[in-house]
């Protein structure tokens, strides 16, 4: 029987800043990771804020770096482009393409650090609640073990399956995680590799395409969709684009990663006696643009030190935890209902009324690019818009 405080489950973004923050307040801390390799396979686009990087205190470090991004480019189904610079507007979302197998790496390492123990190839099969906390049953190296802890974090993903064995009602429902294909290439041919770019339209229902620059011509390529908007496949869908767009059709895939992205906001239910949920398993994804690793990080953080907090006070129940709602409600969740309206409100326009948006809004001057500002300039655009958005924005 291993014992420890806290025992956090998975080894992604936030996960290890949870162990990493849990530790430096003085909580007994591990860490499990059911992969071989902490970072692979990457499921992730790999964008990350700069700003939030600094705002949690991470500093830039070039090798898990892969492009420093100069703005965003926002494709219409006509092609038209709108560009937004990051040399003349602050752009919140803009910052770097990671290289995430090296980052999730350096992440685990800084916990590690700190003073927590890491265990990789370590899959928890099984809870069983008892009086102080959970015991865990797990196979370890392919040997079967047990994990006593008086709190866990879960930050095992969309799937959360920690979360659904404590009793917690965590998981997104089918109708909002989007299917999610992604291409690693080489040999693509940017219009500018110092932009993200972001295709909208029947190109993508229910999302979008998008296209990350690692490299001169080295880029994430892919998409995401809801299967309720289409009888196609995202990979399907994916492929039709590759073969049609001149960025990419002489490019070549070097990795594929698939996957789902929870879009419809925070869970309710992501506390309970001893457990607290982060990241993806949480729903901390952005609804609108479908990114999730600063919010992980921001969510991981805030488990940390309330489960440090819990241990010290020796109380690890529910209503004792209720602080990391309040804190993740009130710095992440708070413009998430915002963003849902603005997400179905875009998911309700043709091609052709994208069409006539990116037309009105590429000679544009803009001196913030914000969700807020951006649909405040849609409204303007879009008598849908206004009868949809006005009253939230």
């Amino acid at each position: 029987m291993i014992e420890t405080d806290i025992l956090v489950v998975g080894a992604g973004p936030s996960g290890s800043l949870a162990a990493k923050e849990a530790a430096l307040k003085g909580a007994n801390v591990l860490l499990i990771d059911r992969k071989s390799e902490i970072g692979s396979p990457k499921r992730c686009a790999e964008g990350v804020s700069k700003e939030g990087l600094k705002e949690l205190g991470i500093k830039p470090d070039p090798r898990w770096i892969a492009r420093e991004l100069d703005g965003v480019r926002l494709v219409a189904p006509d092609n038209t482009n709108v560009f937004l610079d990051t040399s003349t507007i602050p752009i919140p979302e803009a910052g770097y393409i990671l290289e995430r197998k090296v980052f999730d790496k350096h992440m685990a390492m800084d916990a590690a650090r700190a003073g927590a123990e890491i265990m990789i190839k370590t899959n928890a099969k099984s809870l069983k609640r008892i009086d102080d906390g959970f015991i865990v049953e797990a196979d370890h190296m392919g040997e079967p073990i047990e994990i006593k802890a008086k709190i866990i974090i879960a930050a095992d993903g969309p799937e959360s399956r920690i979360g659904r064995m404590a009793g917690l009602k965590c998981n997104t429902p089918a109708e909002h995680m989007e299917s999610c294909v992604q291409f690693e290439m080489a040999g693509v041919d940017m219009v500018n590799n110092q932009d993200i770019s972001l295709f909208f339209g029947s190109v993508a229902p229910g999302g979008y395409v998008w296209i990350f620059p690692k490299g001169d011509d080295i880029a994430n390529v892919g998409i995401g969709v809801l299967k309720s908007k289409t009888d196609k496949s995202a990979y399907d869908h994916l492929v039709d684009f590759i073969k049609t767009c001149p960025e990419t059709k002489n490019a070549q895939p070097v990795e594929i990663n698939v996957g789902g992205d929870p879009v419809d906001g925070l869970m309710s239910d992501r506390i309970g006696d001893n457990i607290l949920v982060v990241g993806d398993a949480a729903g901390f994804v952005n609804p609108l643009t479908g990114g999730g690793i600063n919010s992980a990080l921001e969510s991981g953080v805030y488990a940390g030190i309330v489960a440090a907090q819990a241990i010290e006070d020796e109380n690890y129940s529910k209503r004792n935890l209720k602080e990391y709602v309040k804190l993740t409600d009130e710095h992440i969740g708070k413009n998430y209902k915002k963003y849902n309206a603005a997400k179905a409100y875009l998911l309700s326009l043709s091609d052709e009324e994208l069409n006539e948006i990116a037309a009105a809004f590429k000679d544009e001057e803009f001196s913030e690019v914000t969700p807020r500002s951006l649909i405040k300039r849609l409204i303007k655009v879009s008598p849908k818009a206004l009868l949809k958005l006005g009253k939230l924005f």
